[in-house]
């Protein structure tokens, strides 16, 4: 267990060093069509990661991450770059929209909790991998627990007499004068120690008052151990044979009754000042007091199986070692994408009213990209050496128009092209998860196959750029709308038509989209 886990521990910097720069781009590339220069401004950040770690420990420390400001409008892949990027080097990665913070003193959410989110995001990461060393053994240990539940073991009907208590609760009692006889009880019921003696005499007599029905012996004793082997060996023969029939799948819709583990759920709620970390974990170990974690369910035996099989998983993991591995994970590697950080900016001539609020979030913001400590469940957090990607449209404000602190501490700025009918036509074609596969694979699971010629595919693409030209730019967005638009009557009767077999040709686009390429009000077709 120890050597698995410390495998996994060296996986994401195994990882990093296999990546250099132009190994990004290119991966990358395979998902994102065009903007070098925002490929290679994420690939060297990300390389001088694994750079710094490999530097002696006094000099590692002053080596501070270069964090991103992507400046472009909407939909040519300022998120998706970031996001590619983590799932790439597997670092922990939280995105997460600058107006939904408030400056301290307002309501809202404070900005200390985009590090606690990429710390459950950590921890999620860390456990799920942790999980999967154990996957094997923790199966094994659901199919033995799955089988007590289909082949119960005997109840025991005589059980070990239990040592009689010495002192008991306090309660009412009377004195009386036979013989002392109530004087003991009254001394055991008051809670006052006895004797071993005392004791003794004490539950002997409480047997006796209780009558015989406690003294017939159970059938269990009256039967002789060659009996006891049998009912062993054919209590066996049953559970080695439901085995066979759990590996052969017979039982897969029979219906146990299991009991599971809940965690306890609490209203969503921000709290100012820090102490919702606190508050969450104290409302957790109090309801364990209610007994309201537990709870009996009726379920098929492959769901149980899956229940099962996640509870040993949970078990055999150590928790101490998830979150340090997390924690860990976090500071080194830790990626926060802050998008429409435009949207905070307060422009120079305009003072006062609710941009006061906004610069009051850039002020809160501003700490936690210098440097800072963050309380969390599952320990602090130094937010140091996290790498922060802020990125905005700024058609409205400029970048110039942040607080000079906070434009000094994203020294990296990349500008994002806008998107023409060439980029459009290679999203569509090129990437892995381009729309046309996309479409294909869809409606292949209707039977349908659908194939897409390329003079339909350019047209496809002139018609989102012409549509992004006449009315709001908004990207690779429009591809989303437009492909809609042209597959909606096929993807409503594709069920119907299967099997079936449909080409998409200049010809179907236009028919499909004529009101669309002649009426002038784009706006009412397309969003």
């Amino acid at each position: 267990m120890e050597t698995r886990i410390t495998a996994a521990r060296d996986t994401p910097q195994k990882s990093l060093d296999r990546l250099t720069p132009k190994e990004i781009v290119s991966e990358l590339d395979k998902y994102i069509v065009g903007q070098k220069k925002a490929k290679r401004a994420v690939a060297v950040a990300l390389r001088n990661r694994i750079r710094r770690l490999k530097l002696d420990s006094e000099l590692r420390e002053d080596v501070a991450p270069k964090n991103i400001l992507m400046i472009g409008p909407t939909g040519v892949g300022k998120t998706e770059i970031a996001r590619r990027l983590a799932r790439l080097a597997n670092s922990p990665f939280i995105k997460v929209e600058a107006t939904k913070y408030t400056e301290v003193g307002y309501v809202g959410r404070d900005v200390e909790s985009m590090i606690r989110d990429l710390m459950a995001a950590g921890v999620a990461m860390v456990k799920q991998e942790m999980q999967e060393l154990v996957t094997v053994q923790a199966r094994e240990r659901a199919e033995e627990a799955l089988l007590d539940l289909l082949v119960p073991a005997p109840r025991r009907t005589r059980e070990k007499p239990k040592s009689p208590p010495v002192i008991r609760p306090m309660g009412t009692f009377s004195f009386n004068n036979d013989g002392g006889q109530g004087i003991l009880g009254t001394a055991i019921q008051v809670g006052i120690p006895l004797t071993r003696e005392q004791a003794d005499g004490a539950e002997k007599q409480a047997r006796m008052d209780d009558g015989p029905a406690e003294q017939a012996l159970p059938d269990d004793a009256e039967k002789t151990q060659g009996d006891r082997k049998a009912e062993k060996a054919a209590r066996d023969h049953t559970r080695e044979k439901f085995r066979q029939w759990l590996k052969e799948g017979k039982l897969e819709e029979k219906t146990v009754e299991l009991t599971v583990n809940q965690n306890p759920q609490f209203p969503s709620m921000e709290i100012m000042g820090g102490g919702f970390e606190e508050l969450e974990s104290s409302l957790s170990g109090i309801a364990g007091f209610f007994g309201g974690n537990k709870k009996k369910k009726v379920v098929t035996v492959s769901r149980a199986r899956e229940i099962l099989a996640a509870e040993e998983a949970e078990k055999l993991i150590d928790r101490d070692r998830v979150s340090d591995e997390a924690r860990r994970r976090v500071e080194e590697t830790g990626i926060v994408f802050i998008d429409e950080i435009d949207k905070i900016a307060v422009r120079g001539d305009r003072g006062g009213g609710p941009d006061v609020s906004r610069e009051g979030v850039q002020r809160d913001i501003l700490p936690i990209v210098e440097g800072a400590v963050v309380n969390t469940k599952w320990g602090q957090v130094d937010t140091g050496h996290i790498l922060f990607i802020a990125a905005g449209a700024f058609n409205v404000s400029k970048p110039s128009d942040l607080i000079p602190e906070l434009q000094g501490r994203f020294p990296l700025r990349v500008e994002l092209d806008s998107l023409g009918k060439d980029d459009f036509l290679r999203i569509l074609t090129e990437p892995k998860n381009a729309l046309t596969r996309q479409y294909t694979g869809l409606l292949g699971t209707e039977e349908v196959v659908l194939e897409f010629t390329p003079e339909a595919i350019d047209r496809l693409a002139a018609l989102a750029a012409e549509v992004n030209a006449r009315l709001e730019n908004i990207g690779a967005r429009r591809l989303h709308t437009i492909m809609e638009t042209l597959l909606e009557e096929l993807s409503f009767e594709a069920p119907d038509i299967a099997p079936a077999s449909v080409k998409v040709t200049v010809d179907y686009v236009n028919e499909k989209l004529a009101d669309l390429a002649l009426d002038q009000d784009l706006g009412r077709y397309i969003l």
